[in-house]
């Protein structure tokens, strides 16, 4: 059993502070990708496919009849049993939901709608083009499809934002009955135009006390409307988590399709060239899709476990991780245990280990304590 990710790379404009891989669309580059994409499915090692994820990119950028040749060639591979969580990333972009009911004819059960705001000037920072009103408009199609969850993503920390134009666009999130939302603080990319904004004039971007505000006023009102915050950032209505993200999150094995796309199997991690080029010529000539891969083994694989399961509620649970890594946490990390328990960031017992609320504005630093520098194996191609 696997997460299957399916990485679609085309936008119909590119955002300032992205950094995914991501390219505009043009009809025939993307034919050539999908081409080789369902050669690379075809190809790859038949998993029982407990998850899909189709992300990019924008997905519904694609022609229906590419994204649905995409998710019927999944679904054939990868014995996807009916009724499994299959998700498509779906940006708001008005006339852009016409595909809807046909992505759920062919077994999608959600969607994540990447909204960013919903505060027009604001929207217009990130780069964006819908508008409030789309938004509504794409979340009413979606559940006019028959979707079984509609999940939003919102991002904090945006040049201008305030608490209040944050709250707004949270309230607005909640008003269209959405099960999941997902909270990205803004993180400014090396090589993106967002990147050369803030050499020019940093003082436009907020600072990690705006940010933790931010982030503490979304914690508040979602947990007051009675959603689980159930991972760093990500929020859901109970029985409406993500399956494919929890599965990364408990160090899951997943296969990645595409250009960039990342895999973890057989305790082997990697990642498929970002070169879009590259990763069609070697399809095409019927060679396999060029990676950079490493093994992770003894603390460097204990660490990165601990450090992904440490941004969920449920933390570590102790006896399952000693006997699945072979280590005894409690005694291996007890310096790191006592330090950040003493500073109040983490909860410890016998049974486990997790974050306070405090620890969650500090996750990077508390993860931190358990990766041994020197552990990680150096990629290899």
């Amino acid at each position: 059993m696997a997460g299957i990710y399916v990485h679609l790379p085309f936008c119909p404009y590119l955002c300032p502070y992205c950094d995914f891989a991501k390219w505009p669309f043009r009809r025939s580059q993307a034919r050539r990708y999908v081409d080789a994409l369902l050669r690379e499915i075809e190809g790859a090692p038949a998993l029982q496919g407990e998850t899909v994820f189709l992300g990019g990119g924008t997905p519904n950028a694609l022609p229906v009849e590419d994204l649905l040749a995409v998710l019927d060639a999944v679904r054939r591979r990868f014995s996807v049993a009916a009724g499994a969580e299959v998700s498509v990333e779906v940006n708001p972009d008005a006339g852009s939901f016409d595909g809807f009911a046909a992505y759920v004819a062919h077994g999608v059960t959600r969607f994540s709608v990447g909204v960013q705001s919903f505060d027009a000037d604001e929207l217009r920072t990130l780069g964006r083009r819908h508008s409030p009103a789309d938004i509504a408009a794409c979340v009413a199609a979606a559940r006019a499809a028959g979707a079984r969850s509609i999940g939003i993503d919102l991002i904090f920390a945006v040049p201008g934002q305030t608490v209040a134009s944050w709250r707004r666009s949270l309230a607005q999130a909640l008003a269209l009955g959405i099960d999941h939302l997902s909270c990205y603080g803004l993180t400014v990319e090396q090589g993106t135009p967002y990147a050369a904004w803030q050499a020019r004039e940093p003082a436009a971007f907020q600072d990690s006390d705006a940010e933790a505000e931010l982030y503490a006023a979304a914690i508040e009102t979602l947990e007051h409307e009675g959603f689980e915050h159930y991972e760093i950032s990500n929020f859901a209505r109970p029985g409406r988590r993500s399956a494919h993200n929890w599965n990364y999150w408990q160090n899951g094995e997943y296969l990645g399709l595409g250009v960039s796309a990342a895999s973890f199997l057989a305790g082997e991690r990697s990642v498929a060239t970002k070169s879009l080029e590259t990763y069609c010529a070697a399809l095409e000539a019927g060679h396999e899709v060029p990676r950079e891969r490493e093994r992770l083994s003894g603390a460097a694989a204990a660490g990165e476990a601990i450090m992904l399961l440490l941004r969920t509620a449920e933390g570590v649970a102790v006896e399952p991780f000693n006997q699945r890594y072979g280590v005894d946490i409690l005694s291996s990390y007890r310096p790191a245990i006592d330090r950040l328990a003493d500073a109040g960031l983490i909860i410890a017992s016998e049974r486990r280990i997790a974050l306070t609320p405090r620890g969650r504005f500090l996750a990077n630093d508390v993860c931190a304590e358990f990766i041994a520098p020197g552990t990680r194996s150096e990629g290899r191609p």
